[in-house]
């Protein structure tokens, strides 16, 4: 099978971002893969070592994001690529990105393409569905279970409040949702084999691609953490009194009743 992983650089989960002039400071920061496309990376190893074939992992973004893909090479990927828009892009959205990716992928005749669900830092959940979109191809979101039987894939996805289960044809893009793995650590052998794996470094011109054809159809004008919050309040005393002192509250200060 010829397997794709759409690969993202996010921040940490457990870094503290801090915020100047309306832009997220990112020196000194740490990143990491986006911890849903970790399910993707793993489920794609799975799919490849029961039905063979290969998996590439492809990300779009600058010279540091190699380091997430040579982490992905080192859990069991065989293949990478970094479509690099350092010098070329200047702003890019969710339009830009699948834009970019279609275009690499239009060629390949992937079998599966896998993303996670949402990236942890924007949350739109936009470029897997618009890159099969681009390539016309079927996508089903959020999936928990993926279970392929010739060209035809049994999956389980999250809906709310349950699970629906669908079947669809390849080829297919899916995204990862938790709870479809348990995505593995590199192993030392893993680390040192990845070091030697392919991984291959494009730009918008290896593409035939121009700066307009991609160009970003929204703007972000700035980005600010929410309101501190007031320290809750504890009630003291009887039962009766605190009922009282709450009912108070709630007319004087919250003004809900």
């Amino acid at each position: 099978m010829n397997i794709y992983v759409l690969l993202k650089r996010t921040f940490d989960t457990e870094e503290k971002i801090t915020l100047s002039n309306g832009k997220i400071q990112e020196d000194g920061a740490e990143f990491i893969i986006n911890p849903y496309d970790e399910y993707a990376v793993e489920e794609a190893i799975q799919v490849r070592d029961k039905h063979g074939g290969e998996v590439t992992v492809i990300t779009v973004g600058g010279e540091d994001a190699a380091e997430q893909l040579r982490k992905a090479l080192a859990m069991g990927a065989d293949k990478a690529v970094l479509i690099n828009t350092e010098d070329d892009l200047e702003a890019s959205d969710q339009f830009t990105t699948a834009q970019i990716l279609a275009h690499y992928l239009k060629d390949k005749n992937p079998d599966l393409i896998l993303a996670g669900n949402v990236a942890i830092d924007g949350g739109s959940g936009q470029v897997g569905p618009r890159v099969a979109d681009l390539l016309g191809i079927p996508s089903v979101t959020t999936i928990t279970n993926l279970e392929i039987d010739g060209s035809v894939a049994k999956i389980t996805r999250d809906v709310e409040g349950d699970s629906e289960v669908l079947e669809v044809s390849l080829p297919l893009l899916v995204t990862a949702q938790q709870g479809l793995n348990e995505p593995r650590y590199p192993s030392l052998p893993g680390i040192m084999k990845a070091k030697k794996k392919p991984l291959e470094e494009l730009e918008l011109d290896d593409l035939d691609l121009e700066e307009d054809d991609v160009a970003p159809k929204t703007k972000t004008i700035e980005i600010f953490l929410p309101p501190k919050k007031d320290a809750g309040k504890i009630l003291d005393g009887e039962l009766e009194d605190q009922v009282k002192e709450l009912v108070q509250l709630l007319r004087t200060e919250a003004k809900v009743i």
